[in-house]
């Protein structure tokens, strides 16, 4: 456990080690979000429903549990023995110790009717927790500050690192699967003489409240990123560059519905790229980030396509 810091091989590692005690069919450790956003769960045979289902996340009462028996009892089930196999039947949950709280709970399930759960079995799923704690604690401590390490201090979005990271990524999966992609690159339209206006620090909060807009509208798969000081791009997996000049649009009306701060209304121009068989990651970032210049060229609001070139307002 202590030979890795990925959490997902961690929390792989701690549920392999739960299932393969006996009489357990299954297994799950539910994390929940110190910032109490959507906690994390990863299972072992088990489907996504039933996991959901069967999360433990501690006495109603807020205490913490040396450990939860669960049984579960259908009465529909009583006398169709056939429709009993492959249900659960009862569950041991334990605690998972950090180092000032516990993490959250590891939970063995078992699909054998009338199965109970000895002192024994207790303590032998301890020593597993306490063993897993530490581990699962430096591993998603690694995570965050890896998350931190991605993310452009000032706009919270990904930042130029990561933005190329996750391109070459994108390009060589949509290469071998033959998948769509594409990719739009804008920038704000005027923001130097934004930033000689008003001052850099102004400037700053304008670049953060446009970046706030655009979090508001791109989709869960796209990865937005501030890639230069007012340009950013946005990646999005399966999509075709329809796809992308549609959010360019989304974008627009976005950031330019209503004014930022002591600017006023603010525009952007775009380029927009679908990637061709033909191109590595900076070849496809090159073509998109040509057509914005393009678009700079041609006047403000602007989007131009680099796989078809053809240019027009928004």
């Amino acid at each position: 456990l202590a030979g890795s810091i990925d959490l997902d091989e961690v929390l792989s590692r701690t549920l392999e080690a739960a299932g393969a005690r006996d009489g357990a069919d299954a297994a799950l450790i539910m994390l929940p979000d110190p910032q109490g956003g959507k906690p994390l769960v990863a299972t072992l045979g088990l489907s996504v429903e039933e996991a959901e289902r069967h999360a433990i996340t501690g006495p109603p009462d807020g205490r913490l549990a040396r450990s939860i028996t669960m049984s579960y009892t259908y009465p529909e089930l009583e006398r169709e023995t056939e429709g009993a196999d492959g249900i659960i039947h009862a569950g041991l949950a334990v605690p998972l110790p950090g180092e000032s709280s516990t993490l959250g709970y590891l939970t063995v399930f078992t699909r054998t009717k009338g199965h109970s759960y000895s002192d024994d079995d207790v303590r032998q799923l301890e020593t597993l927790a306490v063993r897993a704690g530490p581990a699962i604690e430096n591993a998603r401590r690694f995570r965050e500050a890896r998350q931190l390490a991605d993310l452009d201090a000032l706009t919270g979005l990904h930042n130029r690192r990561f933005f190329h990271e996750t391109l070459a990524r994108e390009c060589a999966r949509a290469h071998r699967y033959e998948r769509k992609l594409s990719l739009i690159i804008f920038d704000l339209d005027d923001f130097k003489d934004i930033n000689d206006r008003i001052g850099h620090l102004a400037g700053d909060a304008v670049l953060a409240e446009a970046a706030e807009r655009v979090r508001d509208v791109v989709r869960t798969a796209d990865i937005a990123c501030r890639v230069g000081g007012d340009e950013f791009a946005v990646i999005l997996p399966e999509s075709s560059i329809d796809d992308a000049d549609q959010l360019y649009r989304r974008l627009l009306n976005a950031v330019s519905s209503r004014p930022i701060g002591q600017v006023g209304k603010l525009y952007l121009s775009a380029g927009v790229a679908e990637l061709r068989a033909e191109d590595d990651p900076i070849a496809f970032f090159q073509r998109a980030d040509d057509a914005l210049y393009r678009a700079k060229e041609a006047g403000k609001g602007r989007v131009v396509s680099a796989n078809v070139p053809r240019l027009g307002p928004a």
